[in-house]
């Protein structure tokens, strides 16, 4: 377990987690399809599920990719996902990804797990720079970048697609290790 807090805890993919990965994502499914259109279309049932959670923990161990699950300890329903990923060791750089089921939203967990896990990655992952990007109408996740001390950088043009749709700018936040 990397942390606890408010009767959640935060805790690196593991094998156990597909079934659970599965029920968040087929859950909200209309809520992830536009920022997590991957994750989705790899866990609309327990077998897609179980093949993404197993690539997840390889991609964790080969340090490739970081998955954490944002757990409800007393029902241990998985509330949300929180990826470390983008990682450039040469720079010592990652990128945030987050997502949160509908029933835990507006609660400030994915703002204390970004904390949490910014002094992670400075401390256990060695990185110096963290990323959020967030397009300018997602409030929430702007939130969390300004709640956490991200700093607006720029606007990187057309730097994503959503699913049918075209190309979006999108707002670049960092967040650097202060040693």
């Amino acid at each position: 377990m990397v942390a606890q807090f408010n009767g959640f805890e935060i805790n690196p993919v593991h094998n156990g987690d597909a079934w659970k990965i599965c029920d968040l994502c087929v859950a909200n499914a209309e809520r992830f399809k536009k920022y997590f259109p991957k994750t989705l279309e790899q866990n609309l049932n327990p077998t897609l599920s179980q093949y993404f959670v197993d690539k997840k923990v390889k991609a964790f161990e080969a340090k490739d990719e970081f998955l954490f699950t944002l757990k409800y300890i007393e029902t241990r329903q998985i509330a949300g996902l929180i990826y470390i990923k983008e990682l450039a060791w040469n720079k010592k750089q990652g990128e945030f990804a987050y997502c949160i089921g509908y029933n835990f939203e507006n609660k400030g967990l994915i703002s204390q797990s970004v904390e949490v896990l910014s002094e992670y990655a400075f401390k256990n992952l060695g990185l110096d720079i963290l990323q959020i990007i967030s397009h300018k109408t997602n409030i929430g996740s702007i939130k969390v970048a300004e709640k956490n001390g991200f700093k607006w950088i720029k606007t990187l043009k057309e730097e994503y697609a959503p699913p049918g749709e075209k190309h979006l700018d999108m707002e670049l936040f960092e967040l650097y290790n202060e040693r």
